[in-house]
């Protein structure tokens, strides 16, 4: 069953409050200081562990302590660390990503390349201990899903190794831009969100938003340096997702018995199909005004060619897929000379733009490239494999939400395309046997059973 993790940042979000979480909510301590003595920094700062109260409420409280000199490093000297520390492979992906992406948005805001980021948002044995920590405990608690409450984003100034900033300090501010994360003001002015808890929450969380339905298993309270009007808390919610919730809950459930009609009681038959079929109706109603799916930020790459051959194409669509592009795809247009061409279009990441665009580049003759930030809606995916009489076939399906319902199905094609030549028979006949079956699947008391396993 998928496990979830959920940051409620009503303070906001810093790097030691997440690590204060991840021992609240079960960690050995041991555990996490024997994996963080991999990346060889003991003897540069000293790991405090405390339980405090916020506004009358215990939380743990941690602080790293830095102990004597400690070196401002450049993003490749942090990648060498962690690639080297011997952590467990999600831990060493997890990390590398928030500092890629943190040292992109300080790169933004210093107008440098990442390579060449050297400051102490960065560089910072404290962030190393911060970042690679929450991420091993993130780890070790199982989670399958991360996501993150909007951010209250503070105001006033806070003093920082540039002198003093407004805040949101322009890096998190860029964090948050890049990631369109949804942010507010609580009143509180202090800094309520700080460069390296904000390069965890907009890297690691699928989306930002209320919690999703889930069974809540631990609960872990970590706490703030400051005492705030509120308690400055930040609370990770440790759980497995609960069953699918229908978007018409409540609409029968709580009719007022004053509202039946006498007929109903005369006609129980008619009563049941017709407030079935109005059901139906509210059911699709609703669909149709839900927001379906979530919105992430992507970045459109276009440029126009007319001197390359089909074998370039199909290996420079290999080369950007592997790269990390989500889609590749060309359209025919006309060119300046009445030269017939092809405008090719990449869409991907943020976080993979740089990769796509050395390689559109390298691999084609273009002197330019054309960039455009855009937000597209996606439905959530999941995957399952249902048994048709040719052999089991593998289904896509789109979920209006992380736990349903679903909204769309599409049998993957190969598995359809597979059967049908074992079997010599048409493709459509495997495709419509394996849409029947998924059909059955994914109703309300099968889709349950799903989540159970």
């Amino acid at each position: 069953m998928e496990k979830i993790a959920y940051f409620d940042c009503p303070t906001g979000i810093a790097g030691n409050m997440c690590l204060g979480a991840i021992l609240a909510a079960g960690m050995p301590l041991g555990n996490l200081l024997a994996q963080l003595n991999g990346l060889g920094l003991e003897d540069e700062y000293e790991f405090t562990v405390a339980q405090v109260r916020r506004q009358e409420q215990a939380a743990t409280a941690v602080t790293v302590n830095l102990s004597g000199a400690h070196g401002h490093r450049h993003l490749p000297e942090i990648e060498t660390l962690i690639q080297q520390a011997h952590l467990p492979p999600r831990v060493v992906e997890w990390s590398l990503a928030i500092f890629r992406e943190l040292a992109a948005a300080e790169a933004t805001v210093h107008g440098i390349p990442p390579e060449q980021v050297h400051f102490h948002e960065v560089g910072a044995t404290d962030a190393l201990v911060d970042i690679v920590g929450t991420c091993l405990g993130l780890d070790w608690l199982g989670v399958d899903r991360i996501i993150c409450s909007p951010l209250p984003v503070g105001g006033g100034t806070v003093k920082a190794a540039h002198g003093q900033l407004p805040v949101p300090a322009p890096a998190v501010l860029e964090l948050l831009r890049r990631a369109q994360a949804p942010i507010y003001s609580n009143g509180i002015n202090k800094e309520l969100v700080t460069p390296t808890g904000a390069a965890i929450a907009t890297t690691l969380s699928q989306y930002f938003g209320p919690p999703p339905a889930m069974t809540l298993h631990q609960i872990g309270l970590g706490a703030g340096g400051h005492d705030l009007p509120i308690p400055n808390i930040l609370r990770l919610w440790i759980g497995t997702a609960s069953q699918s919730l229908s978007f018409t809950h409540g609409h029968r459930d709580h009719q007022h018995p004053d509202h039946q009609h006498p007929e109903d009681h005369q006609h129980p038959e008619d009563h049941q199909h017709s407030e079935d079929h109005q059901h139906s109706e509210i059911q699709h109603s609703e669909i149709q005004q839900a927001t379906l799916g979530y919105s992430e930020s992507v970045i459109e790459l276009q440029t126009q060619l007319d001197d390359l051959t089909p074998q370039a194409i199909g290996y420079l669509y290999e080369g950007l897929l592997q790269a990390g592009a989500l889609d590749v795809f060309t359209q025919a247009v006309g060119m300046k000379k009445n030269r017939p061409g092809i405008l090719l279009t990449v869409i991907c990441k943020e976080s993979t733009v740089d990769a796509c665009q050395s390689l559109l580049f390298a691999e084609t003759t273009t002197l330019g490239i054309r960039r455009t930030p855009q937000q597209r809606q996606t439905l959530y995916r999941n995957w399952q494999s249902v048994m048709t009489t040719y052999g089991p076939v593998k289904i896509k399906a789109g979920l209006a939400t992380p736990n349903g319902p679903v909204i769309n199905l599409q049998p993957e094609y190969e598995t359809c395309a597979t059967l049908a030549r074992k079997h010599s028979i048409g493709w459509k006949r495997v495709q419509w046997e394996a849409i029947a079956a998924a059909q059955t699947l994914y109703q309300a008391d099968s889709w349950q059973a799903i989540q159970a396993t």
